[in-house]
């Protein structure tokens, strides 16, 4: 049918077509890695995979960076693709960066100590942070806008880039709660541990009652009463 044709240039088209610029004969497993690093907290990286020009979700992995000090996205790079490309089960047929000519060498560089050979290109965006081309080989390859494997490569990027964010969030909003349980007293690690497994936000944990905190392994009615007052002190003055 018609919808089966459409879906089949949009998945798999596009997958071959991206293979065509780049002179690979058939592409079915995209890797692509992005950085992301807000305000200087913690930076971390996400890797999302794309099996038939479909997002294969079970696949993505994140990383916490870990041995880079400060927002230094070459080196944050290198440490995940160094952690992902030691040990790997299945190899993609391409890899995609975020980015241009930097992160495509750097990922050739972690190759090279690592003795692989698997096709690196990187994901260009223009001024205005929409993807414009790829890089491949040194150079950038002019594609059409209205293609189906530039569609594909700009839903790649938005999808590694959404996954970095969405991570990132996550990291930020556990350290948030952390920070502000950590001012309470009579909550040390083990009732803090306790009350995150509780609650799953520093809202939901404002809201809770007395006796909802109470509920919460290894707390008690004393725990609970100054966790309860710690948030709706300022109310009561």
């Amino acid at each position: 049918s018609e919808k089966i044709k459409r879906e089949e240039l949009r998945t798999i088209g596009a997958m071959n077509q991206v293979g065509s610029w780049i002179g690979l004969p058939k592409v079915s497993r995209i890797e692509a890695y992005d950085i992301s690093n807000i305000s200087g907290f913690q930076t971390v990286g996400s890797m999302v995979v794309y099996e038939k020009g479909r997002p294969k979700r079970s696949d993505y992995r994140k990383f916490r960076i870990r041995g880079v000090q400060g927002a230094d996205d070459y080196a944050s790079m290198e440490e995940m693709l160094t952690r992902r490309l030691s040990h790997y089960e299945n190899y993609p047929d391409l890899i995609m960066m975020d980015g241009g000519k930097g992160q495509v060498n750097v990922a050739l560089k972690v190759m090279d100590a690592l003795h692989l050979r698997i096709p690196v290109c990187g994901m260009v965006k223009d001024d205005r942070h929409r993807t414009r081309g790829i890089y491949f080989q040194n150079e950038e390859i002019p594609i059409s806008r209205d293609s189906e494997g530039f569609r594909l490569v700009t839903r790649i990027q938005d999808e590694a880039h959404r996954f970095a964010i969405e991570y990132h969030r996550s990291l930020r909003s556990k350290e948030q709660v952390h920070s502000v349980l950590d001012d309470i007293p009579g909550i040390g690690p083990a009732r803090r541990k306790a009350l995150m497994r509780a609650f799953r936000t520093l809202e939901d944990i404002r809201n809770a009652s007395v006796e909802q905190l109470k509920a919460a392994d290894g707390m008690n009615a004393r725990a609970a009463a100054q966790v309860y007052d710690f948030f709706h002190a300022q109310e009561k003055e």
